[in-house]
């Protein structure tokens, strides 16, 4: 997937973020970072590769360059063995001839090289900025998404309070204690009438009883004085 879109989803999941359900943004933010990661990766990877494409090409520039020297020394150990005799002018020109063809050749390739060598360095370059951007968007919404899911389980946290909250002000607890104190009310009112009812319910022999109950202790009381007193005078 091109990177611009996975960017672009984000940005849609930064916009989308201020809805009530935060799952789905948070899930689509988390997947678009993690293919960033990968992309990163790829990316490492990628300059690793220029990088030492560039350094291999380098390293050819620099052993060409040896070579060239070498047959360009080659070539003038050739013409001094002819200026000392030991072979002739002839075959020593025509070898220092070839020697320096060959050099020739060897500057060709370097310069061939040298080409390759600042194309690489140029592609590595570009790769490394990319790199660079890559690991700052990753950290940055690494940090913007771990921000973000603390404000969602802070704010969920505080919806649920305030949610059980209206709850208990609105018809949970406290028409529940109402209610009981109604039904305590009713009772105690229902009690009374009880009590009521069973005060009217007396018969008359009841209420007879009832009167008569103080006479006779103090009938009993009296009687028990003269028992006393007739006991003394005997």
């Amino acid at each position: 997937m091109n990177i611009f879109k996975r960017i672009f989803r984000i940005g849609q999941a930064e916009i989308h973020s201020v809805v009530e359900k935060m799952e789905e943004p948070i899930k689509m933010t988390e997947q678009g970072i993690r293919e960033m990661r990968e992309d990163l990766n790829q990316a490492l990877e990628a300059y690793a590769k220029v990088k030492a494409m560039a350094i291999r090409t380098q390293n050819s520039v620099k052993t060409k360059t040896k070579e060239a020297e070498e047959y360009e020394n080659k070539a003038i150990l050739l013409l001094e063995k002819a200026n000392r005799n030991e072979i002739t002018v002839e075959q020593a020109e025509s070898l220092a001839k070839e020697a320096l063809m060959i050099k020739k050749r060897l500057l060709e390739e370097i310069d061939e090289l040298e080409y390759q060598v600042t194309v690489h360095e140029k592609s590595a370059e570009e790769v490394f900025k990319n790199t660079e951007v890559l690991k700052f968007n990753i950290n940055k919404w690494e940090n913007e998404l771990t921000t973000l899911k603390a404000r969602v389980r802070v704010a969920n946290a505080t919806k649920m309070v305030n949610k059980q909250m209206a709850k208990i002000d609105s018809n949970s607890t406290v028409s529940m204690l109402e209610r009981m104190k109604n039904k305590v009310e009713e009772d105690e009112a229902l009690a009374q009438a009880y009590g009521y009812m069973a005060n009217n319910t007396k018969t008359v022999d009841d209420e007879i009883t009832e009167t008569l109950k103080g006479d006779l202790i103090e009938n009993e009381l009296e009687a028990l004085k003269l028992k006393i007193q007739s006991k003394s005078e005997e």
